[in-house]
């Protein structure tokens, strides 16, 4: 382990340091030897659930004191963990698979780290969310991770609505409890959309179906859902977004486009450019019909 302490506490001590270790996601074969050799020198390691940390270390031998770190105390047990380090403790974080930090807790404890100075290094590896991703035979250049989707219902309708014109490739979790209404609640939201399920990742039974949205909807109202989830979903083609917006103005007269934005303040030539674009037309050609029906002047 190349520890790098940057700091001292005030009695002129060094300071520890936090490591994000990621852990297998399923296969252990996917632990780096610079995680494992981490974990064996570290002073504490605090994870998510200590009865699957521990079947962990206990898998490569290691008998580094667990403490847990989990989302019910992320704040309070922070404090205890920063006061560790303080006094010169490494520590490494885990969660119970994948990357910590990402649609975990971790993301409080290194913020605190940052708040006092205490040096945090990511060790990297396994995330669920990137390798559901490249097996997704979807496009890859561009892509919003959504984590697990709110449980409050109207936070989750503001997310979902975001969705809609989202045009780069969405990636969302799932339990299996909750997959065949998350599934629905998409379908209603995005309507039909190219999209790849991806079940038990790098585990025995992984499986990786590309299918639709409909598809996936038919699928697990026969099929009962098993094993943690990774969605991801095809975003809209930017083209259709623009003749979307086009359709919305069709059946309002250019006078009533006008006077849309003429009522929130814009001045005539901002109203006339907004309109212009609105219905995707060069803006000369919304001053020539408005020119034409008498509604500005020369």
């Amino acid at each position: 382990m190349d520890i790098n302490n940057t700091g001292r506490n005030d009695s002129g001590q060094a300071r520890g340091m936090l490591y994000l270790c990621a852990t297998p996601i399923g296969n252990l074969g996917d632990i780096t030897m610079r995680v494992a050799q981490t974990l064996a020198e570290v002073d504490m390691v605090a994870a998510e659930d200590t009865r699957v940390s521990l079947r962990l270390l206990n898998h490569l031998e290691i008998d580094t004191p667990l403490t847990s770190y989990h989302e019910h105390k992320k704040y309070e047990k922070a404090d205890t963990l920063i006061s560790m380090m303080m006094q010169g403790k490494n520590i490494a974080l885990v969660t119970d698979a994948g990357t910590p930090a990402i649609s975990d807790p971790g993301e409080v404890l290194v913020r605190r780290c940052h708040e006092e100075g205490i040096t945090v290094t990511s060790l990297p590896g396994p995330a669920a969310c990137i390798t559901a991703l490249t097996l997704s035979g979807l496009s890859t250049r561009r892509f919003v991770f959504e984590g697990f989707l709110p449980y409050d219902k109207k936070e989750r309708a503001g997310v979902l609505d975001s969705l809609k014109d989202e045009h780069r490739t969405i990636v969302i979790y799932e339990a299996p409890h909750h997959l065949k209404g998350t599934l629905i609640e998409l379908q209603k939201a995005l309507g039909n959309r190219k999209m790849t399920v991806c079940r038990e990742l790098t585990k025995k039974f992984e499986t990786v179906i590309p299918t639709t949205l409909d598809d996936a909807v038919d699928l697990y109202q026969a099929e009962e859902p098993r094993g943690e989830y990774v969605l991801v979903i095809e975003g809209i083609d930017p083209g259709e977004i623009r003749a979307a917006r086009i359709r919305q103005w069709e059946d309002m007269s250019l006078a009533d486009h006008m006077d849309l934005y003429l009522s929130q303040g814009m001045d005539r030539k901002d109203a006339m450019k907004k309109v212009a674009s609105d219905r995707g037309v060069p803006k000369r050609e919304i001053y020539q019909k408005l020119l034409d029906g008498g509604i500005v002047q020369c």
